[in-house]
């Protein structure tokens, strides 16, 4: 069945391909932030740990910078900016989101399906984060972070698999090359 699927998916890596090719000549525009912002992503459909690594790298940087993490929140059902507070549900910010807020409370946790809009909110809150870790953002080329890390599971790696829906990857396999680091997970 997958093998028939594969004309449309290499329709997907057309467009896919057009559209890194106008970031990558500067058409389309990637914006930087003087605040240092870390990516943790995949290419794939699904899990490769990014909620573990996210929360490890909470851990590692949480003690010595002011972190704030930055999430699209999806599944929530609501829009626009949000940043976490005791009266948020899943439905608010979403569920990885809302597992972040509980399990750490010296941190800031804010949604934002418009990233960059999120990122220039959470610079303008008072006493500013001094990193922000950008949940789920491999895809998302409107911001160029400081730091990407693609995450890939040991049983699934990406340069073993096919773009949607012949495969399980949502992005082309030479996205991978703009990681500064990849994590077999």
């Amino acid at each position: 069945m997958r093998k028939l699927l594969l004309p449309i998916s290499m329709l997907y890596y057309i467009v896919l391909y057009i559209r890194h090719k106008f970031y990558d000549w500067g058409l389309l525009k990637s914006r930087s932030y003087d605040i240092p912002n870390i990516c943790v992503g995949n290419l794939n459909l699904g899990g490769t740990g990014k909620t573990p690594h996210i929360e490890y790298m909470i851990n590692l940087l949480s003690d010595e910078f002011k972190v704030a993490v930055l999430s699209r929140g999806y599944g929530r059902k609501t829009k626009g900016y949000l940043l976490a507070n005791s009266n948020h549900s899943h439905k608010d910010i979403g569920d990885e989101p809302l597992q972040y807020f509980k399990k750490f409370n010296d941190i800031r946790i804010a949604v934002d399906e418009n990233r960059c809009e999120g990122v220039e909110k959470l610079i303008q809150e008072e006493n500013p984060p001094q990193v922000i870790l950008l949940d789920d953002a491999y895809q998302h080329r409107k911001i160029k972070p400081g730091l990407n890390i693609l995450l890939t599971d040991y049983y699934n790696l990406y340069s073993t698999n096919n773009l949607v829906p012949a495969g399980i990857l949502r992005d082309i396999k030479k996205a991978a090359n703009r990681a500064d680091i990849i994590v077999v997970t």
